[in-house]
């Protein structure tokens, strides 16, 4: 040892065995006095070799040693606050990586309760004072030099995992400071500091390393902690980079330093938060051309497996790819990519209706950005996908896939075949579809903090100006002329009151039929418009009026009724054709259902014929199935709970299901909480077969124009849902047993079929097949089929990609559990 650093050794050996051995409080301040010159916090400081020699040498020692020495007793012969502090100096203005690592080690493996709880104390004081950006600052500095990666590593991993450490250690004593929602802040804070510290190292020409920094930001990401982090620290370096070259290259070099086991959670955080595409270049630099981590994050991660992620930052990160000649090439990939997948029948089977939306909005995003020679030179690979995607989206099931589908081929095909007539579908615009609209039509990005209006300026930073109201009092002299020319006699019509015309019928020009022979010859006679509009708004009347007709002729109106070409010019006609077919079933239910169910599986029929068809037995098996009043001739009037079939969502009759489903639920409640149902027969009961049976007889045959199994799934899945709702009004009838027998077998054959409506379709089934049968028939006759059905559920549950779908699937377990549960209970 060099002789000059000898008295370091001797001094501080000496103030150890003080602290040991000694009880004199004066003896054990002025030892510490003496140590603590060594590092220049005194009036006589020692010389900056001996405080070098101190504290890469000594200093973690004489720390051990203080907290050795902890104790009331030994704190207690301390007689002022300035001595007491004295000890907790060390800890609080010596080197901060070297503290913070012999204070966390303490508190980890100390037992003492004074001892632990002192030593808490001291790192709630480390935190408050600022000292991360210390420590993390001595480690940057140190980086420059040849230095440990074993202690560089364990101290990262100290700083991030501190509040999982504290939590372990102090449970249900735990300090806020220490909980993670406060911590990490602290820590995006600290990370601000030392980037601070870093950039005045730089501007004096000094060097310093700053991948400490990015270490310590990618394991605080990756920990699950971005957004606390990266909500301090980007908004400050997207206002430090505006103007300043340095800070830019700092925040790109900060990011591409992270390693690339966490560039993931770093390069997500800051497309989340950098608020426009313009700060994310600032930002990031070309990163994504640098990284091959990070160009697989932006080009693929967010973009193929997320769609959690709002509209904003699926434009900031396509726009980055977009504002530079380099990136450039990436965003044409992307586009490409997109739209092969927008195009694939295979990922949309296997893909969600938000996923779809989510691939939808960023194709728009792109096409916004792209440039008519990119587009040209890409245009017939491009047309290929286009033409695929456009197929698989019109003959998807899902109404809303359907119309994001007509959208973006509308926006695709105005962008790739400019000269070619523009394509233009039919439908109503409702929010979501003028928000894709938007997408196309590029928008500047955000205003730069030194662009925002400011007060100081005097610019007014206030809303938009309200348009001021028209006042007759500052009419302009011309205008009063005019006003009183030759239209001056009108003056005094401003004064008279509208009449009320709301209530007012617009007159027809044909009397309404009166019989239904009457109806039957104008729709079977030369088409007449007014005719006919007379003729279908009065006939479910006629029907329901006219029974004894309806059982001689109502074979013979319903064919007529399901072959009539759709009326346009008719407001409703398809709500009113279907009203008066269902109406002629409920009177005359088993020969016009005998009819209705052989021609759903006949040659010529169009696909919206058959699910008409569908859609009649349905409304009129729930009709049937209410109660009615012996003394009533009338049918139960038609209220919102009526399910409506005219969609091809099952949203109302999962309505049903779930009414039925609560009121099967036991609650306690004093005295009579609702009055009692009506107790009628189910008329649905004897006829129910005549509608169930015959739907299911053929539905494996395919025929020349007619494949259930095939291509026409839609038909299927409304099929499904069909024998669902058939099942579930036939609760508590004589056939219900038989009829569930054979929905079994049916869900068994097609519970693997890919369409996602179908799967829909079945799962309603299993709903509806426990809700109606008795729980001793479905746990003894169907014991074995029921078991496997729990199988499948338990899978639909875990695997499916479609939501709703893994809904129902969790429905449908809980009310077979629920359905032993019950059993059990009931006594024998």
């Amino acid at each position: 040892m060099d002789s000059e650093l000898l008295p370091v050794h001797h001094m501080v050996q000496e103030a150890i065995e003080t602290l040991s051995s000694s009880r004199d409080a004066s003896q054990i301040s002025r030892a510490l006095r003496t140590v603590k010159s060594f590092l220049g916090k005194t009036e006589n400081p020692a010389s900056v070799k001996e405080q070098d020699e101190f504290i890469g040498r000594h200093f973690t020692t004489f720390l051990q040693c203080l907290m050795n020495s902890l104790s009331p007793d030994w704190l207690e012969q301390f007689q002022s606050d300035e001595e007491k502090e004295l000890w907790a100096s060390f800890f609080l203005e010596g080197p901060a990586d070297q503290s913070f690592m012999v204070l966390l080690e303490a508190i980890i493996s100390i037992r003492s309760s004074f001892c632990l709880n002192k030593l808490v104390d001291i790192l709630e004081q480390f935190l408050r004072r600022d000292r991360l950006s210390a420590l993390m600052w001595e480690v940057c500095k140190r980086q420059t030099q040849i230095g440990s990666p074993v202690l560089q590593e364990a101290t990262l991993g100290r700083i991030v995992c501190l509040p999982d450490h504290l939590a372990n250690k102090l449970q249900g004593e735990n300090r806020p400071i220490f909980f993670p929602q406060n911590y990490f802040p602290l820590l995006g804070v600290a990370l601000v500091q030392v980037m601070e510290r870093i950039f005045d190292s730089l501007r004096d020409g000094l060097d310093c390393s700053i991948s400490f920094v990015s270490q310590v930001l990618g394991k605080g990401c990756a920990h699950g902690r971005k957004r606390e982090i990266l909500s301090v620290l980007v908004p400050h370096l997207a206002d430090r980079t505006q103007s300043d070259c340095i800070w830019q290259r700092m925040s790109w070099r900060l990011v591409e330093s992270v390693p690339d086991r966490w560039m993931e959670a770093v390069v997500c955080g800051f497309v989340q938060l950098a608020g426009g595409s313009a700060a994310l270049v600032r930002l990031l630099g070309n990163l994504v051309l640098k990284s091959k981590k990070a160009q697989f994050v932006m080009t693929q991660k967010l973009l193929f497996f997320q769609y959690n992620y709002p509209t904003a930052v699926l434009q900031t990160l396509l726009g980055y790819l977009a504002l530079e000649s380099m990136r450039r090439p990436l965003l044409i990939k992307v586009f490409k990519e997109l739209l092969e997948v927008w195009g694939s029948s295979s990922a949309m089977k296997h893909s969600t209706v938000e996923q779809r939306l989510y691939i939808s909005k960023a194709i728009l995003i792109c096409l916004s950005h792209l440039k008519e020679e990119e587009i040209i030179s890409n245009r017939q690979e491009l047309l290929t996908s286009f033409m695929e995607g456009m197929k698989c989206h019109l003959d998807s099931n899902s109404p809303r896939i359907r119309l994001m589908g007509m959208v973006v081929a509308e926006c695709l095909s105005e962008k790739i075949t400019p000269e070619g007539p523009a394509l233009k579908f039919q439908y109503e615009e409702d929010d979501e579809i003028k928000e894709l609209k938007s997408l196309v039509t590029e928008k500047p990005d955000e205003t730069t903090v030194s662009d925002a209006p400011s007060i100081k300026n005097g610019i007014s930073a206030a809303g938009p100006r309200e348009v001021p109201k028209p006042s007759m009092k500052e009419v302009p002299a011309a205008s009063k002329e005019v006003a009183q020319g030759t239209d001056s006699e009108l003056d005094s019509d401003d004064e008279l009151l509208p009449y009320d015309m709301s209530h007012d019928k617009e007159l027809k020009k044909t009397k309404a039929p009166t019989y239904l022979r009457d109806c039957l010859e104008i729709l079977t006679g030369p088409e007449d418009a007014d005719k006919y509009e007379a003729a279908m708004t009065v006939l479910e009347t006629l029907i329901r009026k006219n029974a004894a007709a309806v059982q001689e002729m109502g074979v013979e109106l319903a064919k007529v009724l399901l072959h009539l070409e759709v009326k346009s010019y008719i407001e409703g006609f398809v709500g009113l054709r279907q009203s008066a077919m269902a109406a002629i079933v409920v009177i005359h239910p088993i020969p016009v259902a005998q009819y209705l169910t052989s021609e759903f599986y006949s040659l010529n029929y169009s696909l919206r014929q058959r699910m008409d068809i569908l859609d009649v037995l349905a409304m009129a098996a729930q009709e049937l199935s209410q109660p009615v009043s012996p003394d009533s001739k009338q049918p139960p009037p038609r209220d919102g709970s009526q399910i409506q079939f005219s969609g091809s969502s099952s949203s109302d009759w999962q309505k049903v299901v779930d009414e039925r489903i609560k009121n099967k639920t036991r609650r306690f409640a004093k005295g009579r909480s609702q009055a009692e149902p009506r107790c009628a027969p189910n008329r649905f009961g004897p006829v129910a077969g005549h509608f169930f049976f015959p739907l299911l007889q053929n539905f494996d045959r395919p025929l020349s124009t007619f494949d259930l199994l095939g291509d026409d799934h839609l038909v299927l899945g409304r099929l499904a849902h069909t024998l669902a709702i058939l099942m579930y009004f036939a609760v508590n009838t004589v056939v219900a047993a038989a009829m569930g027998k054979a929905l079994l077998e049916f869900i068994w054959v097609l519970r693997f079929h890919t369409d996602t409506y179908v799967r829909q379709g079945l799962l309603s089934c299993v709903s509806s097949l426990v809700l109606s049968l008795p729980p001793e028939h479905l746990l003894e006759d169907m014991a074995e089929e029921l078991l496997e059905i729990r199988f499948w559920l338990a899978d639909v549950a875990e695997k499916d990609p479609d939501g709703e779908s893994r809904r129902l699937a969790v429905q449908n377990l809980l009310l077979v559990e629920n359905l032993k549960k019950r059993l059990e209970s009931s006594p024998p």
